[in-house]
């Protein structure tokens, strides 16, 4: 996604501060009975001296008057005004953290959709639109007991018109997508997946399936992907999702934009990489160590090429895939029930997020089903993204990163 906006994501508004200024009303109150009562004891002291000369054969000069002290109360000192952090208040995207120009534009679901990553599943198409694009194990174990990955992009600013092709949910994409309360593109699950994700309809639309919508438009066939194999027609691979058509099939009621999911600067200053390590490329491992998925930063474009374990990752269309930022989330993998697992529910764990060719780590933390992700700097900070699209990379705990 390239940003066309003409709007800097970082510029700043126009902001005042207002100093406190004043003082103690008590102090004018208490200087003034003070010089009330200083003066009438000098009058008092006056008369009595009258009196005394009086008495005297030899009358005295005249005493010179008391000076009254003045009422008029000591000014108090201006307090200096305390320093405040100003609160960038202005709109945003809730997955990109661009700045939007009308709220309103933002008051639709996000449509996110499932997508195969296997060799022989490419091309894709439409995933270049993606706000963020999650990378995730397919749960189909091969011969030496490892799984491949399957990819979910999200969209919500962009809405294209075609997603493919388009398979089935696995556990993770609950606690992934359960914070942005999102409508996911799918042809199905497991039975025990489809038990937990209604368990959870509160927080994600999973049930607007390919088959549950027929006859919406939500969903087609790319009749040239359709392939035979021993006799069977088989469209695993031919399935496609149209999003904008998908979003119109809820029927829950959404009373404004999704929250914002990613913790993002205000300035560019404030971005956590412009302090970071050198982090121009990466490579993250699934399967073992061997089948990676890399990032190299293009210093032309601002953005991260990716490339598959073939090869670059390029789409139907003939565009390579790039983003903005990549995020690593390390997590510990499992299969249950048939089903590949990330623990990330009540859970913490290590993160690397590269940016403008440097990265920074620390830990991540989830705490709950439906809550974001939070994610602090190894100095005790709070992350700060840049505003963009985001690849997320979920690898094992174990996985071992290359970063150059």
């Amino acid at each position: 996604m390239v940003l066309t906006d003409a709007q800097d994501p970082y510029d700043e508004d126009a902001r005042t501060r207002e100093d406190d200024r004043g003082g103690d009303p008590t102090v004018g109150r208490i200087d003034a009975y003070e010089g009330a009562r200083l003066g009438r004891r000098s009058l008092l002291a006056g008369a009595l001296a009258a009196t005394l000369a009086a008495c005297s054969d030899k009358t005295p000069p005249a005493p010179a008057p008391a000076a009254v002290p003045s009422s008029t109360p000591t000014p108090t000192p201006t307090p200096s005004p305390t320093p405040t952090v100003p609160v960038d208040t202005r709109p945003r995207w809730p997955l990109t953290g661009e700045l939007l120009k009308d709220k309103k534009d933002a008051h639709h679901a996000a449509v996110a959709v499932k997508v195969p990553d296997n060799r022989q599943e490419h091309p894709q198409r439409g995933i270049d639109d993606a706000d963020i694009v999650f990378v995730q194990l397919e749960g189909y174990l091969d011969a030496n007991g490892y799984s491949s990955t399957r990819l979910v992009p999200v969209f919500h600013s962009k809405m294209p018109d075609t997603v493919e092709p388009v398979r089935s949910i696995r556990p993770v994409d609950v606690p992934l997508l359960s914070p942005m309360d999102a409508i996911i593109g799918n042809t199905g699950a497991a039975k025990w997946t489809i038990a937990y994700v209604k368990k959870h309809s509160q927080h994600l639309e999973a049930m607007l399936s390919y088959l549950a919508t027929r006859g919406t438009g939500s969903y087609g066939t790319d009749q040239s992907r359709v392939y035979q194999y021993q006799g069977q027609t088989y469209y695993d691979r031919a399935t496609t999702c149209h999003p904008k058509v998908l979003a119109k099939q809820t029927k829950r009621f959404r009373d404004g934009p999704p929250r914002l999911y990613f913790p993002i600067a205000s300035t560019k200053a404030e971005v956590s990489t412009v302090k970071g390590k050198k982090g121009r490329t990466l490579s993250v491992p699934y399967k073992g160590n061997d089948y990676r998925m890399s990032y190299t930063y293009d210093k032309g474009s601002g953005r991260y090429l990716r490339s598959m374990p073939w090869g670059p990752h390029v789409l139907a269309d003939g565009k390579r895939v790039s983003t903005d930022n990549v995020l690593v989330v390390k997590a510990h993998q499992h299969f249950e029930h048939h089903e590949p697992f990330h623990d990330i529910i009540d859970e913490k764990g290590t993160f690397y997020y590269f940016h403008g060719g440097k990265q920074v780590s620390g830990t991540w933390r989830k705490a709950g089903v439906a809550e974001p992700f939070a994610f602090t700097l190894k100095n005790g900070q709070p992350l700060k993204m840049a505003p963009g699209q985001t690849f997320v990379e979920l690898p094992d705990t174990k996985a071992k990163l290359r970063i150059g």
